[in-house]
């Protein structure tokens, strides 16, 4: 009987988690998942050139392949008839070596009118240039590929297969990630220059005073993403409310350019990101005994000395816990990058936008999606090693 009980109780339990859990696997980790897979699978071309990757297998990489790979290629053309996959193949291996774009239309209508020919050099003399046929191999011969992966961080393999730094101005992925995560700084640092002197003030309130505070921080929560990034989009402008105030008590003579830059971007992102830097601090400040300030006063040190070295230290993992949300939060926003910045100021979520729908490379957006992933991890990895050492006695 008790063994049926535990049994009972023990199925209650898993029925009472099931739904989290089925929630979890297929909005969470099945996607996930599927981004890594897409990230360092390459199928296509294996998929469309089923005999060429043997024919080249014994190539010297330097010459002109031999007339039978020459002629196991033009087959393999021939004998793709989804327009789809074509170009899909088109893309990958244009994404490899640029020119294959109008190679291989070129090529596909000549082979399509003559089923009998191999020489691929008498239709086009790009043929006859061994980098073609060494990313064709590339490509054809492995279905699991870390190209991927290295053009996330400007980096690709050359001929001897060694990782290399790609050529410089045919990617700018690099660039872009470094900025993502210097803007990405730069917001939380000024979270935490206006979230800590709210939450101090709103932790030494009490009754509607707090809840009014509170209420300023909450507030734009329950408002929409776009509408808070629309709102900052009008009042930045020009003409807008800041600039307007600013002639209007004749502090500057023209407007101020806050929009269309990185100063509108972190301002805009700063105002969003605000409340998962106020929030961990109050929860932490609230817990502090409100004697100990004035504790520090009675036994002689300065407000500036007691803040220091009283309030700071034990209000600091409410620090790091928020700046940890809104830096994590901040390397993935779109919106309002978008909207409010200009082209130098997109962050690698632009890019992995334009990956997924403008270029529909979606190995390229997986990968760009695995690096965010992984500095979000290392970051958290860091916040719970300083978070297992604070606790220790």
């Amino acid at each position: 009987m008790t063994q049926n009980m535990w049994l009972t109780k023990r199925v209650k339990s898993f029925a009472l988690i099931a739904p989290l859990a089925i929630f979890l696997v297929f909005f969470f980790l099945a996607p996930l998942v599927t981004m890594m897979k897409t990230a360092v699978s390459d199928p296509v071309a294996a998929s469309a050139l089923p005999t060429v990757s043997a024919a080249l297998q014994d190539w010297d990489r330097a010459s002109i392949p031999p007339a039978e790979a020459q002629e196991a290629f033009a087959s393999d053309i021939r004998n793709i008839t989804d327009d789809q996959l074509f170009g899909d193949l088109v893309r990958r291996l244009n994404s490899a070596k640029s020119g294959f774009r109008t190679l291989m239309t070129k090529t596909r209508s000549a082979v399509a009118e003559s089923p009998e020919l191999a020489d691929l050099v008498s239709v086009d003399k790009r043929w006859s240039d061994p980098a073609f046929w060494i990313a064709i191999q590339d490509a054809a011969g492995a279905s699991l590929t870390d190209r991927n992966l290295l053009a996330a961080v400007d980096l690709e393999r050359d001929a001897g297969g060694h990782i290399v730094n790609a050529p410089e101005g045919t990617s700018a992925n690099r660039t872009t990630l470094i900025r993502t995560m210097i803007m990405a700084g730069v917001v939380t640092l000024c979270c935490i220059a206006i979230g800590l002197p709210f939450a101090m003030v709103a932790a030494s309130t009490t009754g509607w005073k707090r809840q009014l505070l509170l209420g300023a921080v909450l507030l734009p929560l329950w408002t929409s993403l776009l509408v808070r990034t629309a709102a900052w989009y009008i009042i930045l402008q020009d003409n807008g409310l800041i600039n307007l105030t600013l002639q209007t008590l004749g502090l500057t003579d023209g407007p101020v350019p806050l929009i269309f830059n990185r100063l509108g971007v972190v301002i805009a992102m700063t105002h969003v990101l605000l409340p998962f830097m106020v929030l961990p601090i109050f929860s932490v400040l609230i817990g502090i005994p409100k004697n100990l300030m004035p504790a520090a006063a009675s036994l002689g040190a300065p407000p500036i000395r007691a803040f220091l070295l009283v309030l700071l230290p034990l209000s600091l993992r409410g620090v790091v816990s928020g700046a940890l949300l809104v830096f994590m939060s901040a390397l993935g926003y779109y919106i309002t990058p978008a909207l409010i910045g200009g082209a130098k100021d997109q962050m690698i979520s632009s890019v992995i936008a334009y990956y997924a729908t403008g270029a529909a490379n979606w190995g390229m957006a997986g990968a760009l999606g695995i690096v965010l992933l992984a500095a979000t991890m290392m970051l958290y990895v860091v916040y719970l090693r300083l978070s297992s050492e604070e606790a220790r006695p």
